[in-house]
């Protein structure tokens, strides 16, 4: 089962502080993925089914949630802003969002053969290698995704979002968990 020791939690107030730390999370799934795919040639253990199950399920259930916050909230607002030190950051969005879209289809394909693995606890030769390289693809991209938005994106958005947007955006990712906002930015 993954365990995180050490992290870092924000909370709504700070957005784009829980957008990274979502971040910790996909890179903590994927990296699990992709030592269940190292070994997808053999048979399923109990440690490898709960850590892939784990996994699965994070993709499946709150990875969505994560790219919500961005495309519904986070980047419409920035398009929105006329700031010379946004742009650079805007000309970055468009291939943010093409990563998600490329990822979804690799994502259904881990999803539908993690799945087949948890079922039967193993897989053919041919599914276990299509399961390493759709895992592999997916952990080089997050790799390239992740560090553009911690590294280039988030830091200038922090910057420029006026309070009231951050509320705004923590509202509606609230919204996304089914959690009520009490204290406001």
């Amino acid at each position: 089962m993954p365990v995180q020791i050490g992290a870092v939690a924000h909370s709504f107030a700070n957005p784009t502080g829980l957008l990274s730390d979502c971040h910790r999370r996909v890179e903590m799934f994927i990296g699990s993925l992709k030592a269940v795919a190292d070994v997808s040639d053999r048979e399923l253990t109990d440690d490898t089914r709960r850590s892939l199950d784990l996994s699965l399920r994070y993709f499946r259930e709150a990875a969505p949630k994560h790219t919500a916050d961005e495309e519904d909230s986070l980047f419409p607002r920035l398009r929105k802003i006329a700031n010379p030190e946004l742009q650079a950051c805007l000309a970055r969005l468009d291939a943010l969002e093409e990563d998600h879209r490329w990822a979804e289809p690799l994502h259904h394909t881990v999803d539908h053969l993690g799945k087949k693995y948890l079922e039967e606890g193993q897989l053919s030769p041919g599914n276990a290698q299509t399961f390493r390289e759709a895992v592999h693809q997916l952990h080089s991209m997050y790799q390239r995704h992740i560090a553009v938005e911690d590294n280039d994106v988030f830091p200038i958005v922090d910057r420029i979002l006026s309070a009231e947007m951050k509320s705004q955006i923590a509202d509606e990712m609230a919204a996304r968990r089914g959690t009520k906002l009490v204290v406001k930015l």
